[in-house]
């Protein structure tokens, strides 16, 4: 085990909150180890850049991890060739033209479809009502489950979510994991099994069907690495474009003086995203196992230990973001690592990039532009594995 410092926390806290405590490990012990966690925690951006990229000592191979245990072993889980051949897999689906061309039509049907079921002067949650379904829309669409509901979707992501994040071993929550996996197993299967019927085409042109499933069966991947990049895709794929598209809504509704910006023509939509993904990342960690004796700022990891690289911290490091705990979206956020920096930088960023700057965003706020908070409004933000706003009641305005 690490001889790094050792900082333990109140995980209640933590999930509250986890901004305080990272701004005090990254000034006073920038590698700890947490004893609440069983992990050597890295709050430093330049650390983690620099050891994310370091595969051979930071493996993302973790077979005794949660995540592996409880969904399949990804290709999120892998280094090296196996890494890169499922990641090679799927890149047709995913590359920008792919977005551009197939998907971004398809998105936008979907969010003005959405869009038509409210009316001016409704009260309604913006995270279950608008964020949660037009994410588990694309989400359906990118990963070819047509038939699975956006309830089903977003339940399934979120079961797993606290499941690979359930380091206090509660029982309930990991029996809620293992029945979301199981339900993916099945659809899955049906999917397969019914893919050459029309419910499994995300069009009717005929053109190369670009949908996860479809790619890697293709590709001759196993159906168990199928399943298991599926998994990954409904755990990821849901929550944390849901998350983002949320939070930045909420953000800019807290910020008026930012929204004005956009309104006129001082910055963009992407701008607001991007900063908002610093701010309150989504994705506010990522675990990594120790494969070999390796020492970093005075201190010897060993093999077998666990580290988890703190992108929410890393995204508020002082040395790279000034006033760095402030929603900013004039600033410069090319240094933040909102969706990783390594090998593993996140397949899907373009996709959600696209769904939330050049659709959800704009349509919103062009449909209701006077939207404003509910009155006496509360709104939850909560998580530091996985962080975002749990509600967002608002009434809309045109």
């Amino acid at each position: 085990m690490t001889q790094a410092p050792v900082v333990d926390i109140d995980l209640a806290e933590f999930r509250a909150d986890p901004y305080p405590l990272l701004a005090m490990l990254r000034e006073k012990a920038p590698v700890a180890f947490v004893p609440s966690l069983n992990a050597t925690v890295f709050s430093k951006r330049a650390d983690i850049v620099v050891s994310e990229k370091n595969t051979a000592v930071f493996s993302s191979s973790q077979p005794d991890g949660l995540m592996d245990k409880l969904m399949g072993q990804n290709m999120m889980r892998k280094d090296g060739a196996a890494h890169t051949r499922e990641r090679k897999a799927l890149l047709p689906g995913f590359v920008p033209k792919a977005v551009s061309d197939v998907w971004k039509p398809l998105f936008m049907q979907d969010v003005e479809a959405r869009l038509d079921q409210f009316a001016d002067g409704q009260a309604v949650d913006l995270f279950s009502e608008f964020a949660m379904p037009v994410s588990a829309d694309a989400l359906r669409r990118v990963t070819g489950l047509t038939e699975c509901t956006p309830e089903d979707l977003d339940s399934w992501s979120q079961a797993m979510i606290d499941g690979i994040s359930n380091y206090q071993g509660d029982p309930v929550t990991l029996v809620r994991c293992q029945q979301a996996t199981a339900a993916i197993d099945s659809a899955v299967k049906q999917a397969i099994n019914d893919r050459s019927a029309r419910s499994f085409q995300h069009s009717g042109t005929g053109e190369q069907d670009l949908s996860m499933l479809a790619l890697m069966l293709d590709a001759g991947l196993p159906e168990e690495t199928v399943r298991a990049n599926i998994k990954l895709a409904v755990s990821g794929g849901q929550n944390e474009p849901r998350d983002a598209i949320a939070g930045t809504v909420w953000a800019l509704l807290t910020h008026p003086g930012q929204l004005q910006l956009i309104r006129e023509g001082k910055a963009g939509w992407a701008e607001a995203f991007e900063e908002y993904c610093r701010w309150v990342s989504p994705i506010g960690m990522s675990p990594r196992r120790i494969a070999r004796t390796h020492s970093i700022n005075g201190y010897e990891l060993q093999p077998e230990d666990k580290v988890f690289f703190m992108f929410s911290s890393a995204n508020r490091d002082e040395d790279w973001f000034d006033h760095s705990d402030s929603f900013d979206i004039l600033r410069d956020t090319a240094k933040a690592i909102a969706f990783g920096a390594g090998p593993h930088f996140c397949i899907a960023a373009a996709v959600s990039r696209c769904l939330a700057c050049e659709i959800v965003l704009p349509l919103f706020f062009k449909r209701f532009p006077r939207t404003r908070l509910a009155e006496h409004a509360s709104v939850e933000v909560a998580g530091w594995a996985f962080r975002g706003v749990l509600n967002l009641p608002v009434v809309l305005h045109t």
